[in-house]
């Protein structure tokens, strides 16, 4: 069996339920050098799978073909070490080379590391420029080829690096630097998806690695993620303070550039333009500060409004126009002006050019960038789309001054440009569904996709599902009396399961408002929050696993596409039970409305609302119904507390087959779990 294509790359000696087809679909796609989307499970293995037929795939060409695994979470980047440590384990011949790697603030071994966003940019670069950064300046082939050598968690490899031993002598080097050399001779490259989805990251990524688009075939895991995170990575914010911070940053760059005109003795062109983008900067702060009074006047009782994009570009060349003005009537003298006053045609380009160039270089997660850079950014967005129906410019009025936050509404733009010039690409998920929707949201055309949809192997009387006909969060019909009789359901719950249980709401002020007054006599209480960090997070795990052992329940309470609700993988069976009350639609906004519409538009208003609200909906809680159900001796309760989950529009975006038990109050919910737990038990418990 193992002779058929792709097989002989499995982690694991027998194939499991669904992984032949779901490889020998993958290959199928990719040979015409498409994008496969796999709607597959938990339990299904799509990790091995995909890999398999990546690897299958990417060892088919004569030049070489490498796997960039996308994926968000840094849970997820071990499952895929873990899983290329098996394939090596079983297969005979050289070692499958792999290179993990994060952002740089993340990897990075100097006492600053801690620091975040742009403070940690600009440490990071003076370091190195003044070669204070021994661990960059440090050269360390050896410690390359030791990760090349065997697969390693980005922990691990960041460890390794503070105590390599070479030529006998202990070398800290950058483990950043690091791994992104080795990646230039991998097979795999697992990183996060602003690797390949965020232009000017993906530029300084595939240059550093020596790679092009068409060098790569790409995995992309939790593909349900990808539009939204698409869309997110195209968002950007303008405020007069920004502006502000870009005009100084752009002032440090130009003395910096004047210090060496002095030293050269003449008169620097660079420092000329740079000068004029000073002067822009300074003007556009001042006609930004004017308009921002106008709006916030205008917005009165509302909280937010719509704004054009024709419009801030027209504050721009308000700019333009005023310091190009006063150019023309000067005469150049030091760096107060100069006579660079460039034309309507090319003055936009050239001052996005300009806040670009500030020596700063750009970390892989793409949060550390100074604000000249991230003016540029702005610019650049609405030089792609502000011509078009897909950008949507909101001003809210919360601050001092308000901000400005763009929207981009068609995830397509991005990414289908992007995935055409792969090599192939395999896009999956536990949630992928329906596939369809997730091409037509990311543009890949219908003659460049593949689509399957692969069954659990959990059997469906482990994991029942039980929807309360008495409650709901639909707006309308909120109120304290709808409140407790939630609370109820989650009592009843609680009291007749053995082990932990899981709830998940809507929003941070679900979880006030529903957990503020539940006691549990016995049960310890764990209510998400937002500051919580990874290190909060692996202190829970470990009091969920401890508790059964004694003797003790936990009440976990969380928000859907929370730090609880996906990516975490509770093993072990440590939750019995999973509680997912209301049904998490997106609230109105003005951004929603204008998405809703853009949908509407180019889908169809049979896909409207689904496509923009139904589906992802349901797809938060169909990840949070996951959570429980991680190896085939688990079983679980899960809850549905909205009655809406029965209508025919939501109930049609679960997959297909799914059973719903309803009950009719709490007294009955905890009689279902009483019987379930008694008739089912975990494997290990038999």
């Amino acid at each position: 069996m193992r002779g058929e294509p792709g097989l002989s790359w499995l982690a694991h000696p027998t194939p499991r339920e669904g992984q032949i087809e779901m490889i020998a679909e993958c290959l199928e796609t990719l040979k015409k050098g498409g994008a496969h989307l796999a709607s597959a499970p938990t339990g299904i293995g799509k990790t091995a799978a995909a890999l398999a037929a990546a690897l299958e795939f990417a060892t088919s060409f004569e030049e070489r073909k490498t796997i960039m695994f996308l994926t968000p979470r840094q849970s997820q980047h071990r499952i895929v070490v873990d899983t290329v440590r098996r394939i090596n384990a079983i297969r005979k011949g050289e070692k499958i080379t792999l290179v993990d790697m994060i952002g740089q603030a993340n990897m990075c071994v100097e006492p600053f590391a801690g620091t975040r966003g742009a403070s940690f940019s600009l440490l990071c670069s003076s370091h190195r420029k003044n070669k204070q950064c021994r661990p960059w300046i440090t050269s360390a082939p050896g410690f390359e080829k030791r990760i090349l050598s065997d697969p390693m968690h980005v922990g691990e490899l960041v460890e390794m690096s503070k105590t390599h031993i070479e030529d006998g002598a202990k070398r800290q080097t950058c483990p950043w630097k690091a791994a992104r050399n080795a990646a230039k001779e991998a097979q795999i490259i697992v990183c996060d998806y602003n690797h390949l989805f965020i232009e000017e990251v993906r530029s300084a990524s595939l240059k550093a690695m020596d790679l092009r688009l068409d060098d790569l075939v790409v995995v992309i895991d939790e593909a349900h993620n990808l539009p939204d995170r698409v869309r997110m990575g195209m968002q950007r914010k303008l405020t007069p303070t920004m502006v502000r911070n870009a005009a100084s940053e752009v002032e440090e760059h130009l003395g910096n550039l004047q210090r060496v005109a002095q030293i050269n003795g003449d008169t620097n062109t660079s420092v000329m333009v740079k000068s004029w983008s000073l002067a822009v900067c300074k003007e556009f702060r001042l006609v930004l500060a004017r308009e921002f009074r106008r709006m916030l006047s205008e917005l009165k009782d509302e909280k937010e409004m719509r704004i054009e994009a024709e419009n801030v570009l027209a504050w721009l060349d308000e700019a333009f126009d005023k310091v190009n003005a006063t150019a023309n009537q000067a005469t150049l003298n030091g760096n107060d002006v100069t006579a660079i006053t460039p034309d309507k045609n090319t003055r936009l380009q050239m001052f996005k050019h300009l806040l670009e160039t500030n020596e700063v270089e750009i970390d892989d997660d793409g949060d550390n960038e100074p604000s000249a850079h991230l003016l540029a950014h702005l610019i650049n967005v609405l030089a792609r789309f502000g011509n078009g129906s897909a950008l949507c410019l909101v001003f809210e009025g919360e601050g001092k001054d308000g901000r400005i936050i763009s929207h981009l509404l068609d995830a397509g733009l991005v990414a289908e440009p992007i995935l055409e010039k792969t090599a192939g690409a395999i896009l999956m998920s536990g949630t992928l569904d329906p596939p369809h929707m997730f091409a037509d949201l990311l543009g890949i055309p219908k003659a460049a996709r593949g689509e399957s949809i692969h069954s659990s192997p959990f059997a469906k009387e482990r994991r029942p599902i039980v929807v309360a006909s008495d409650v709901t969060t639909l707006y309308r019909e909120r109120g304290e009396a709808n409140t407790q009789r939630i609370r109820e359901h989650i009592y009843s719950l609680v009291q007749n399961t053995p082990g932990n249980v899981a709830v998940f709401v809507p929003s941070y002020r679900h979880l006030e408002n529903i957990f503020k007054s539940v006691h549990i006599p016995g049960v310890k209480k764990m209510i998400e929050l937002r500051s919580w960090t990874k290190q909060d997070i692996g202190s829970l795990m470990i009091d969920l696993k401890d508790a059964p052992r004694m003797g003790r329940k936990i009440l976990l309470a969380g928000v859907f596409n929370g730090k609880l609700s996906e990516g975490i993988d509770y093993a072990d069976g440590i939750l019995d039970a999973v509680a997912c009350v209301g049904i998490p639609n997106a609230p109105p906004s003005v951004f929603q409305k204008s998405f809703g519409n853009y949908i509407k538009d180019k889908f169809g208003s049979t896909n409207h609302w689904r496509y923009a609200n139904s589906q992802p909906a349901i797809n938060s809680i169909l990840q949070a119904m996951g959570r429980p159900i991680r190896a085939i001796g688990d079983r679980a309760l899960i809850v549905l507390l909205d009655r809406r989950h029965t209508e025919r529009t939501y109930s049609m975006c679960y997959p297909p087959g799914t059973k719903m038990n309803q009950t009719s109050n709490a007294e009955s919910t905890g009689r279902f779990a009483k019987r379930f737990f008694s008739k089912v038990h975990r494997e290990t418990e038999i």
